[in-house]
């Protein structure tokens, strides 16, 4: 018997989490952009100091064994799908910054989930803002190239 279970096509383990903690990971953290986000009056026509932090759980099949940089979802993927999300110009909600950065990630096959972590450094105490995790919603992941942001 196993203490894992499919839970709306997704495997988790019996406590609800999702079963990653096998899969090796990529992560960029730090990464610091002027954006155009807020939805308050002061934040309009200005951009502010945002934070990302980015880690992508990778598919177990995914293997660099032969040590070339196509094997294996790079971190300069995770930093090109953020610089793309920030170029499409003023958004509200460092929310809807978040799962725009998650969908991107997602569309490399390799990636079985993506946390991201969005953080105002202008805006209240040291920090503020969201970090949501998504997993893959369709099927199981499979080693292929990604999609180029």
């Amino acid at each position: 018997m196993t203490d894992q279970k499919n839970i709306g096509g997704r495997l988790t383990k019996a406590h609800g989490s999702l079963d990653t903690a096998c899969n090796d990971r990529i992560f960029v953290r730090g990464l610091i952009l002027p954006i155009a986000v807020g939805v308050y009056d002061e934040e309009q026509g200005i951009t502010q100091k945002v934070s990302f932090t980015l880690e992508a759980a990778v598919a177990p099949s995914v293997s660099a064994r032969g040590d070339e940089i196509a094997e294996v979802p790079s971190y300069d993927d995770l930093v090109g799908a953020v610089r793309a999300v920030v170029a499409d110009g003023h958004i509200n909600l460092v929310e809807t910054v978040a799962e725009r950065i998650a969908d991107r990630c997602l569309k490399d096959e390799r990636i079985v989930s993506i946390l991201v972590r969005v953080e105002k450094l202008e805006r209240g105490p040291e920090a503020v803002g969201v970090e949501i995790v998504r997993p893959r919603k369709t099927g199981p992941a499979v080693a292929t190239s990604p999609l180029k942001h």
